[in-house]
């Protein structure tokens, strides 16, 4: 199998936000050169996470929600049920990408995904991530450790969004946040999911993908992988 064309996609659904992180540094350390990359598609529980160049603010938070330091790339954000993650395990050494060339496929992911429901949406220089009419729609922090990627993308899709009142949404006053829901799109997290599958297949140059329905988030590769 040419692995640089296959992706493995993980419907992991409800995952705590550290469980999931921790179990993407381990599937990095452990994977070799024929291990596929993997996508892993699911939702966290209520959760304020900070990105390696952002830092924790005073902010109000009545619902006592969690907050994570993460190490991915970005600021400030947050993550909850009606939200969906796509976490990119890519092996870019193998691939030939470079880090930017990662972020603008995963940005036109859902620049595609909204243009085929009739939305336009944009990115904006400096702030990685998807807008629509200057509303933040679809969030992005990335980690590259050996090479090898891992976080992702975060769509919200029909979720509470009054958590990011709370805060300055990627580090930026006054950034509005936006939905799927709110756009006429709806469905869910499971829907969504299956409609980002072909578009993240295609943007980020698979040729075919294999789904896996079980909840193994905590899958390593082994040395029968390949």
């Amino acid at each position: 199998m040419d692995q640089d064309s296959h992706v493995v996609v993980r419907k992991l659904g409800h995952v705590d936000y550290e469980t999931a992180w921790h179990a993407m540094q381990a599937f990095c350390a452990r994977r070799h050169e024929l291990t596929p990359d993997e996508i892993w598609l699911l939702q966290h529980p209520p959760v304020y996470t900070s990105g390696l160049r952002g830092r924790r603010r005073e902010y109000a938070n009545p619902h006592d929600i969690p907050f994570v330091h993460s190490d991915r790339g970005g600021d400030m954000t947050y993550h909850g049920p009606g939200q969906v993650l796509a976490y990119v395990l890519m092996d870019l050494v193998r691939r030939g990408w470079g880090v930017k060339q990662l972020v603008h496929g995963l940005e036109q992911v859902v620049i595609d995904l909204l243009e085929a429901h009739g939305i336009q949406a944009q990115r904006r220089a400096g702030a990685p991530g998807v807008y629509v009419m200057n509303k933040k729609i679809a969030a992005l922090g990335l980690r590259v450790r050996r090479g090898m990627s891992y976080h992702g993308l975060a769509l919200n899709v029909d979720m509470d969004l009054t958590p990011f009142d709370a805060i300055d949404p990627c580090g930026y006053s006054d950034l509005e946040v936006t939905q799927l829901a709110d756009l006429e799109i709806r469905g869910g997290v499971a829907r969504a999911g299956e409609m980002l599958i072909p578009y993240l297949t295609r943007n980020l140059g698979y040729k075919s993908f294999e789904p896996e329905a079980d909840p193994l988030f905590a899958h390593t590769p082994s040395s029968s992988d390949g």
